[in-house]
């Protein structure tokens, strides 16, 4: 492990720390700021040369600044002649522009996939990636992770008759291995999204009466689809609804919503993290995942299977 470098952005240094600490390694040394006006500048304050060197950035809000910065840190890892370098991804910012929904858009997603390859990655490390076709935007070696294991962990203790439920057409593989897991049945919203951030519940295609219902999905962003999804999930005849997602990303009045809702309690990681106004939300749970990045990223260092993991 002696050619192991650990490095983040400001992103999230809580969760870079917490996989130093399960590695047994010290972060990077790295500054990471602003001129005044704006432009950042990064500095890196040790010797890579020859190093198999991990950068820990998710994108989340500020994504673009928090995408700059993780550019940035690349060409500078890369001009000190680091030997390989991953990007370690936990949220990945854009992911929901994956393809042209309607004409004269921007696959945002593709985009993000080229800067990060031309400045200098060498590899990618990403968890619960909102469209699995992401993948294949980076000509590049990218290990997908998830969260699961995390999850039924801690949603094993739930009691009751258990129904997974998923958001939406494009989760109903994530509720199924959930439900696998959990000896669980699954349900699946049908609904109908207007514009960006604004979808409307149609109905509920299975059966949720008299169960205890968990709507998995990969993040909560403006609460509205999660919220709406409860509301209509407990008119159906739920006993009580849990939500569970991987990236809190919680956007403007999120946590107002999630507050004021029938949810019993919001089950999320530390993929990102959360904002002040969401930490004094007792329902919100924050699990830990840094064990299962520091893994994969041990495992790639020894160059070992990373699938493994979740078999």
């Amino acid at each position: 492990m002696n050619k192991l470098r650990i490095f983040s952005g400001n992103a999230n240094v809580e969760l870079a720390k917490k996989i130093c600490s399960f590695l047994d390694v010290d972060l990077g040394r790295a500054k990471v700021g602003k001129f005044s006006d704006g432009e950042i500048q990064v500095e890196i304050n040790e010797s890579v040369r020859g190093m198999d060197t991990f950068l820990v950035q998710p994108t989340c809000p500020p994504v673009s600044d928090n995408l700059m910065e993780l550019l940035i840190m690349l060409d500078a890892l890369k001009r000190a002649s680091a030997s390989r370098i991953t990007v370690v991804m936990p949220y990945y910012g854009y992911a929901r522009q994956d393809r042209k929904v309607v004409p004269r858009t921007s696959i945002s997603a593709r985009l993000v996939a080229n800067l990060i390859t031309v400045a200098g990655a060498s590899r990618v490390l990403a968890m619960d990636l909102h469209a699995g076709q992401i993948q294949g935007f980076f000509d590049i070696p990218v290990d997908h992770l998830y969260a699961l294991p995390a999850q039924f962990e801690y949603l094993k203790k739930i009691e009751g008759d258990i129904v997974i439920v998923s958001p939406d057409a494009g989760g109903v593989e994530r509720a199924r291995e959930l439900a696998k897991r959990m000896n669980a049945s699954i349900a699946i919203i049908d609904k109908r999204r207007e514009k960006a951030n604004v979808s409307k519940v149609m109905h509920i295609v299975g059966n949720v009466k008299g169960k205890t219902a968990i709507i998995l999905d990969d993040m909560i962003d403006t609460g509205g689809t999660i919220v709406q999804a409860a509301e209509a999930i407990m008119e159906d005849g739920a006993i009580e609804v849990y939500a569970c997602c991987t990236h809190p990303v919680l956007s403007g009045n999120a946590v107002e919503k999630i507050k004021n809702s029938c949810i019993k309690e919001m089950i999320a990681t530390n993929t990102i993290p959360l904002s002040e106004e969401a930490k004094k939300l007792d329902r919100i749970k924050i699990l830990d995942v840094s064990h299962i990045l520091g893994e994969a990223i041990r495992r790639i260092h020894r160059d070992e299977s990373v699938s493994s993991l979740f078999i």
